[in-house]
């Protein structure tokens, strides 16, 4: 599924952010990913993501080497990717319903069955009554859900998440946080970066920790599966 082999990431001419990370993650696998803040944890979304390139190393996604890739077929792979931005990145133009309808759209499913699932999830997080209302007009907490909504409306195979739970009470963050157990267990393989440690103890899945752009690793599952070497 994901594979890192000695990547190194820097922005433009700055220093280097992520150093030497090595891992893979297999397919249907969930992991935590947690570190001080400044780790390059969001970093390390975004080359998952692939909003951006190694600056050295090689990244394999979904069996390609992303660093040899045409943008059209970067493209492709990102359509089997959702992900829930720490500052949510909504359309303020669109209201929450074409916000979460936008991945199934880019898709071309059918507007009936956009409509159905857009209006189930939006009901189940809590925002039936606001799919017309524009971002801006939302509250913190319920962006998040929005954004949280868009990127699982279409079933990713792979689902990254920079502290979903944020701005939510415990009551939804807890409900958010079943709704990706029950996504995992049908196959979608998951990482979420976090600080909350009561979740990471609830949970319990395997951890990635970043100490100054490197990795460590943690398990409360025994030893983690994947690949983590050069730690400094």
């Amino acid at each position: 599924m994901i594979k890192f082999d000695n990547v190194g990431f820097r922005y433009e001419t700055g220093p280097e952010i992520l150093s030497d990370i090595g891992f893979e993650l297999k397919s249907g696998s969930y992991h935590f990913l947690t570190g001080p803040s400044g780790a390059g944890k969001s970093s390390l979304l975004s080359l998952m993501f692939l909003g951006h390139r190694p600056t050295r190393g090689s990244l394999f996604m979904f069996d390609s080497n992303v660093g040899l890739l045409p943008r059209e077929r970067l493209f492709e792979i990102r359509q089997k990717i959702g992900i829930v931005f720490q500052d949510y990145r909504l359309m303020d133009h669109l209201s929450a319903f074409d916000n979460v309808a936008l991945p199934l759209r880019i898709l071309k499913r059918p507007e009936k069955e956009i409509r159905n699932n857009v209006t189930e999830l939006l009901d189940w997080v809590g925002l039936g009554d606001s799919k017309e209302r524009l971002p801006p007009t939302l509250s913190g907490g319920q962006q998040q859900r929005i954004a949280i909504a868009r990127a699982i409306i279409a079933r990713p195979k792979l689902l990254l998440a920079d502290e979903p739970t944020g701005n939510l009470d415990d009551t939804i963050g807890f409900r958010l946080m079943g709704l990706f157990e029950q996504l995992n267990k049908m196959g979608t393989t998951i990482v979420i970066a976090t600080h909350n440690t009561h979740i990471m103890e609830l949970y319990a899945h395997p951890r990635l920790i970043l100490e100054h752009g490197r990795l460590t690793q943690e398990s409360r599952q025994g030893p983690i599966t994947q690949k983590i070497r050069n730690v400094s």
